[in-house]
């Protein structure tokens, strides 16, 4: 669009108000975050883990045991970067409370 003009660190469309960075984040697929164990060893989609620690599940008495094994885990964005199904439920994990099998 032509009605578009820099405001800060970002450009801005007079037209439909959408915003974006005036420089290249490089948040691409190419350059996607590594995800490490808590040995440092990196993690990837469908990995086996094991939990490093006994970890308490807010707002229920569920207690997720140290040395349970998680099969086909999922990395996604975020603070907790682990998604995974395990007995007691679906649960988002970081994965510095894992150890890669």
């Amino acid at each position: 669009m032509e009605n578009t003009y820099g405001d800060g660190e970002n450009y801005v469309c007079a037209d439909c108000g959408h915003e974006w960075p005036q420089v290249a984040t490089g948040d691409d697929d190419d350059d996607a975050a590594v995800v490490k164990d808590a040995n440092g060893t990196i993690l990837s989609d469908g990995d086996a883990v094991v939990l490093i620690k006994d970890l308490k599940v807010k707002g229920t008495s569920i207690t997720l045991k140290m040395g349970s094994k998680v099969k086909s885990i999922r990395l996604v964005s975020g603070d907790h970067e682990v998604d995974c199904k395990m007995d007691a439920g679906n649960f988002m994990l970081k994965a510095c409370f894992l150890k890669k099998v």
